[in-house]
């Protein structure tokens, strides 16, 4: 359950700045409090959202990561107050406040938004399009080679395949980056085994609460519909038992609780649902476990160097990448 959700898992830290180790660590976390919230009834693993993906990145920019982490802990307090609002009107209270003609638009906006970022990154520049990193050519050609195996193994892939396409895009783009020579492996020998994730507190921002609380509406209503889902593969009502006002507002606690210590929102990931159909496990014992084993691996060192080329939080580059100029980039702002 754990490798079907590391891919998308590791990839919101990387792409938004964060640190990935303490992305592992909060998903662990986050899941262990969603379970103990809705008394080990329904197999769900929390990972981290991708809905939130554009807003980071603008408010790591803007704000920095503790001002940002302030908003994203207030989108888990949104979540809460949703699921007290279930608990005294009932479920269908959400359809009446959040109906698709709002939820709909809200979600194609955030895709939207985060286009920009995919396109300068696709063309070897910073996602903000500052820095150019890898000659264009190069950098096309290993976007596009990796979209390509992330869409076809979505749609051709068989069994565990299916579930993994974004890591499967990984590796093939990761291999073509090796041959480009675009990758220097020495801080990965450097990286001890055991590190403490590099943990960070939200700081107080206003600004920061008004820009990305409404983003949360987004998430909110995936998670109704990833409970309908996981309900349906397990043939259980979960909306009556532990109910959809629970489960909220475990992923709302769990995702204020990842913010406190600088971790990406959580959220409900279907690609374990489509985990637990293929494999018929419906055991939550078996989520609670693959949490641990989350949160085990944040404290190894070696996988946040392979993981974390690109903290964005001050400290080198585990794995860095050398600019096509011939200097280094360590870490934004910093070229040697």
């Amino acid at each position: 359950m754990l490798f079907v959700a590391f891919g998308a898992l590791v990839l919101v830290p990387l792409l938004t700045g964060l640190d990935p180790n303490v992305a592992l660590f909060t998903v662990g976390l986050g899941t262990l409090v969603f379970q103990i919230i809705t008394r080990g009834k329904v197999p769900i693993f929390l990972a981290s959202s991708f809905a939130f993906i554009a807003p980071i990145i603008y408010g790591v920019k803007t704000w920095g990561i503790p001002g940002t982490m302030c908003g994203l802990a207030a989108a888990g307090v949104l979540y809460m107050l949703l699921s007290l609002l279930v608990r005294i009107q009932g479920n269908d209270i959400i359809k009446r406040v959040l109906p698709p003609v709002v939820t709909g638009p809200v979600i194609m906006v955030i895709g939207l938004i985060l286009a920009p970022v995919a396109v300068y990154m696709a063309m070897g520049k910073t996602g903000d399009g500052a820095i150019v990193l890898y000659p264009q050519a190069k950098a096309m050609t290993i976007s596009l080679l990796a979209l390509t195996t992330t869409i076809l193994v979505s749609i051709l892939g068989k069994g565990v395949f299916k579930l993994i396409p974004i890591i499967c895009g990984i590796i093939v783009g990761y291999i073509i980056v090796l041959i480009f020579g675009f990758v220097d492996f020495s801080g990965i020998a450097k990286a001890s085994w055991f590190a403490v994730p590099n943990f960070v507190m939200p700081e107080w921002n206003l600004q920061a609460i008004f820009f990305i609380v409404p983003i949360a509406i987004a998430p909110a209503i995936e998670h109704f519909g990833d409970i309908v889902a996981i309900g349906g593969v397990s043939g259980k009502d979960y909306f009556k038992d532990p109910g959809i006002q629970n489960t909220m507002l475990g992923d709302g606690v769990a995702t204020s609780l990842a913010a406190f210590l600088g971790g990406p929102p959580n959220t409900t990931y279907s690609e374990v649902t489509g985990a637990v159909a293929l494999t018929k496990v419906f055991n939550p014992a078996i989520m609670t476990w693959a949490a641990i084993a989350a949160i085990l691996l944040a404290f190894v060192g070696k996988l946040g160097a392979i993981d974390n080329p690109d903290p964005g939080n001050g400290r080198n580059y585990a794995a860095s990448v050398r600019c096509h100029h011939g200097y280094r980039l360590e870490y934004p702002g910093k070229i040697r």
